[in-house]
Formats: structure tokens, C-alpha cells, sequence
């Protein structure tokens, strides 16, 4: 089968419209999380999320398309352009060139929105944009069109395992000759009233609305629940032959993956399942030494706990430094994957581990090295990172730092 390699990069989130800025503000142990303004939270129970301010739909398309589009399509456009121009091609055929997609749950806020007006004001006012806009799928719709890219359209809704099952699907279309080129866009942006409240009834949020900037506690021992966060990460894949023909710089190569389902709970974890897509990555990479892991970490009581048991079940006394970058940008839920993915990938080629921030109370069923608060100079060579999600689907990939 076909080495796959990562050719280009793209990210947004709370940190930063590009990924060189957020990536520089995770590493400085800064905190994206505040107050939520994109809709008046003022009688939820819970008020802050990893919101991305200052951002400008039209910047990245025209003007006109804007309403077409819901905000976590207009987020994955944003981080897909980033990634093409990264990567740098002069032509391509684009037959041979496809998309692999996701999200957990696509354009809530134009489903509540024109739910509102169905019922409000009848539903032949609803918007003729509203189902084009709220598709998950339409993620790789809109941005196969945008780069012309007619290969495999595939769409990942796998909650919040689904921006890593999305690099797993594009590898697997690369090695098995379905494509020369995949791009990946994993994109979300829950953050409406309709969002943040039915996280909330589930006590799935954290309420520490006076204190946005230490809400969000990976692995600590008061952490209280996850803070929601938006964003998209956009990744180009390619088959070696591909990059290396092309000259094309190469960020890393993609070994292995695993992916499994817990068959246990809906919305409640267990170790088994986390266990089994670590291992399987593990074993498809040759069982190699893993220098670092971008740990699911959602700062969730059951979560960060099964975590630590799977990473001490498959790497008993030598588990590698850890790390959860989501007390920074929060849980992008669907596009947590893919934005962790390009992290652990600008990790390897900086030299660095990006920091577990808030970590100030252990937890005696978290005992590992998280990279407590400030980050840390190391050679990384190899590193893992894990999706875990409702509904008891995981996802692990292994990335490489390519050296020709």
C-alpha cells in the first residue's frame, strides 16, 4: 500500500485565525476562553466557550455566499484556503484529488434558528438555504468546489472522534489507490443557545462562568466538566510518490490508526475502548516509541480517568509525556481531531510539547506526565493523537516527522 505523507496545514480556533499564531499562543500557555457573545447566554446556566472573535466570512469567500453557508462551513473555508496555499501546488489533477470532511453536529445554530421561525412564523418562511447549510457533509461540498477537487467526497459524523476518523478515512483512500490527494477539514461551531444549553442538562459543561480563563482544567483534580470551543483544521495528505514528485515540503507521514467502539454507554466512557484504538494504531505503526501524545483530555471527570488507565494499559511503566491542549481552545467537538492532529505535527517540527494548562490539584487516577502549565523543550520524533466521542466511537492516528 501507498506511504501517506501531510503536505499543508490550516487551523482556526479561539487562539488564532492561522496556525502559525495559535499555535504560538498554545505554546505560551495562553488561554482562549471568555465570555460567549455570539448569542445572549445571559439566562444559561453555563456562559463561557472557546469563541473565535474578530472573524470575517468574506474574507475567504464572496460576500454573496456568506448566508449560504452556516459558520462552522465559513470556519472549515477559512482553514482549508490556509492548507492549499500551504501546501502549494502549482496543478493538479483534480480526478485524483478528493475531501474528506467533519463534523459532530454541523449547523446547529441554523437548525435552532430556523426551527425558531417554523414554528414562530410558519415554515414556508423557513430559509432555502437552511438544509444546504446545516448538512454536515456540505463541509466538503462547499470546499471541494471552492479548490475543484473531484476525487472521493467523504464526510466523517462521528462526534467528537470525527476530525481523527477524517484522517483515517483520507490515509486509507490514499494507500488503497482511491486518490493521489486528500484534503481533510474537520470544523465546528456549536456555540448557540440550543449548543450550549443541551450540554449543559447533561452536566457535561463546566460552570466556572467567573473564571473563564481556568475553567477548562485537563486531568486536574476540580475539574468540573468541558468548556465547548469552535474552530477547524484542514490538512493535505498525499501519497510520498505524490509529495516527492512534486518537491513538496512534508510535515509528516501518517503510520498508523485505529479505531474502535466502546459498546458500554451513549455518553459514558470506559477504558476498553480508548484501549483497543491506541493499540491498533500502535500495532499498525510497528509498535514503535512514542515520544509525546495529544491526549482526548477533555477535562470531564470519566474521560481524563479512562484515558490515563488506557495509556498505562498500552504502555504500561513507559507512557510518554502528555498533554490536552482543550484548556486553551476548548472542545471543538468534530474538529477537535483535526486541529489537534496539525498541533502534534507543529510540535514535532518545533521541538516542543505543548502544555497541560490549569493542572494546579493532582488527581490520584490521573498520575501521568501531563506537561503541567508550561511547555517543554524535547525531541519528537513520533507522536500519537486520540478522539474519543459519544456514543462509544474512538479514533488514534500516529504521525511521523519525515525526514527524506
Amino acid at each position: 500500500m501507498k506511504r501517506v505523507v501531510i503536505t499543508g496545514l490550516g487551523m482556526i480556533n479561539a487562539l488564532g485565525q492561522d496556525k502559525e499564531s495559535s499555535f504560538k499562543a498554545i505554546v505560551d500557555g495562553k488561554c482562549g476562553i471568555k465570555s460567549i457573545s455570539l448569542f445572549d447566554a445571559s439566562n444559561h446556566s453555563v456562559t463561557i466557550a472557546g469563541e473565535i472573535t474578530g472573524f470575517d466570512p468574506s474574507e475567504v469567500m464572496d460576500a454573496k455566499e456568506v448566508k449560504k453557508a452556516d459558520r462552522f462551513i465559513q470556519l472549515g473555508i477559512k482553514a482549508a484556503k490556509e492548507a492549499m496555499d500551504d501546501a502549494g501546488f502549482d496543478s493538479f489533477d483534480s480526478e485524483r484529488f478528493g475531501i474528506s470532511s467533519a463534523s459532530g453536529i454541523g449547523g446547529l445554530p441554523n437548525i435552532e434558528k430556523n426551527s425558531v421561525v417554523a414554528h414562530d412564523r410558519g415554515p414556508r418562511r423557513i430559509s432555502p438555504f437552511f438544509i444546504p447549510s446545516s448538512l454536515v457533509n456540505m463541509l466538503g461540498g462547499f470546499i471541494s468546489i471552492a479548490h475543484g477537487l473531484k476525487g472521493p467526497n467523504l464526510s466523517s459524523v462521528t462526534a467528537c472522534a470525527a476530525g481523527t476518523h477524517a484522517v483515517s478515512e483520507a490515509t486509507k483512500t490514499i494507500m488503497l489507490g482511491g486518490a493521489d490527494r486528500m484534503l481533510v477539514v474537520g470544523a465546528e461551531s456549536a456555540i448557540c443557545s440550543a449548543g450550549i444549553g443541551g450540554f449543559a442538562s447533561m452536566k457535561a459543561l463546566s460552570t466556572r462562568n467567573d473564571d473563564p480563563q481556568t475553567s477548562s482544567r485537563p486531568f486536574d483534580a476540580d475539574r468540573n466538566g468541558f468548556v465547548m470551543g469552535e474552530g477547524a483544521g484542514a490538512l493535505v495528505l498525499e501519497s510520498l510518490e505524490s509529495a516527492q514528485e512534486r518537491g513538496a515540503t512534508i510535515y509528516a507521514e501518517v503510520i498508523g490508526f485505529g479505531e474502535s467502539g466502546d459498546a458500554n454507554h451513549i455518553t459514558t466512557p470506559v477504558p476498553d475502548g480508548p484501549y483497543r484504538a491506541m493499540k491498533a494504531a500502535w500495532k499498525m505503526a510497528g509498535e514503535p516509541h512514542v515520544d509525546y501524545v495529544n491526549a482526548h483530555g477533555t477535562s470531564t471527570p470519566a474521560n481524563d480517568k479512562n484515558e490515563t488507565i488506557a495509556l498505562k494499559e498500552l504502555f504500561g511503566d513507559n507512557v510518554p509525556a502528555v498533554s490536552s491542549t482543550k484548556g486553551q481552545i476548548g472542545h471543538c467537538l468534530g474538529a477537535a481531531g483535526s486541529i489537534e492532529a496539525i498541533i502534534s505535527i507543529m510540535a514535532m517540527r518545533d521541538g516542543i510539547i505543548p502544555p497541560t494548562i490549569n493542572y494546579t490539584t493532582p488527581d490520584e487516577n490521573c498520575d501521568l506526565d501531563y506537561t503541567p502549565n508550561v511547555a517543554r523543550k524535547a525531541e519528537l520524533n513520533i507522536v500519537m493523537s486520540n478522539s474519543f466521542g459519544f456514543g462509544g466511537t474512538n479514533g488514534c492516528i500516529i504521525l511521523k516527522k519525515f525526514n527524506a
